[in-house]
């Protein structure tokens, strides 16, 4: 296997690069926090010092990175730009806005390094299980020679050129987004009526309204348990994200904005690091004014 570098072992990175180390990829890792990256070392991995020694030599780099401003600071820093190898293929994993992608794509084109927008769905348990949506954005030739190392980490769909993999989550956040809030609204009837709302997911399953959201968030609603899989503040980015791109494109997405002041009011009142589930606390809320 080729030489690989790792960048970004947060909630989402760790599994991920784990899940590469496991699979008998030779692996060089960098977290700007280290210690977040060190258990890495038990699984085989070369933890780096710094980010431009991370990228020297490697054949492929892999960023799974928080926002638009960590890549921003990952992809402008002159060591990182200056030690990539030229026909070196980078993957960005992270999930920021489509224009992003498509300026680092020209800029890394004009330095003859490959580029591909590769953000996933799936949360921290398809990080664990290697079976995350990627959607990738990119040319077809790059994708094929970078497939073997996505599909390690779950299935990769090549959807159009570059941004258009960060489209694809934009919709994707979309749906998740709307569909918590959605559940958050079905478990909170059930409960103010008295319907047990574990039976109506078990009612559920199979038919029209079931999903992974319905049987995994709306349990995490009814035990009440927040800890973080997916944060709201990161969802909270995401419908930003989605409403600024639509209004790029003249287009009107009234179910998402009225999500996202939800998300807001929550990020607002101090739960930006629970899971997005908690969408739940602001429909208690609202009930309760």
């Amino acid at each position: 296997m080729n030489n690989v570098c790792f960048i970004g072992t947060g909630l989402m990175g760790f599994p991920m690069a784990k899940n590469l180390l496991k699979s008998g990829v030779k692996l060089k890792v960098f977290n700007r926090t280290v210690k977040k990256a060190d258990p890495l070392k038990n699984f085989g991995a070369e933890i780096s010092s710094s980010i431009g020694e991370v990228v020297k030599n490697c054949d492929f780099i892999i960023t799974m990175l928080t926002d638009d401003d960590a890549v921003d600071m990952v992809m402008s820093n002159f060591d990182f730009l200056e030690n990539l190898k030229i026909g070196s293929i980078l993957i960005d994993m992270s999930s920021v806005k489509p224009s992003t992608a498509i300026k680092y794509g020209k800029i890394f084109k004009s330095k003859n390094i490959n580029y591909l927008d590769a953000p996933v769905s799936g949360g921290t348990i398809g990080a664990e299980e290697g079976s995350l949506a990627i959607m990738v954005g990119g040319e077809q030739t790059i994708f094929d020679k970078s497939t073997d190392i996505l599909k390690i980490m779950g299935k990769p769909e090549l959807v159009g050129p570059i941004g258009s993999g960060q489209v694809s989550k934009l919709a994707n956040q979309i749906i998740v987004g709307i569909t918590i809030g959605a559940v958050a609204e079905a478990i909170t009837l059930c409960e103010k009526t008295g319907t047990d709302p574990i039976k109506l997911i078990k009612a559920l399953s199979g038919g029209w309204a079931d999903s992974k959201i319905l049987q995994t968030h709306g349990m995490r609603m009814i035990k009440k348990d927040f800890s973080p899989k997916g944060k709201t503040l990161t969802q909270l980015k995401d419908m930003n994200n989605i409403l600024e791109t639509a209004e790029l494109y003249n287009t009107h997405l009234p179910i998402s904005n009225l999500v996202k002041g939800m998300y807001k009011s929550l990020v607002d009142r101090g739960h930006e690091n629970t899971d997005h589930s908690s969408l739940y606390n602001e429909i208690e809320r609202i009930n309760k004014k």
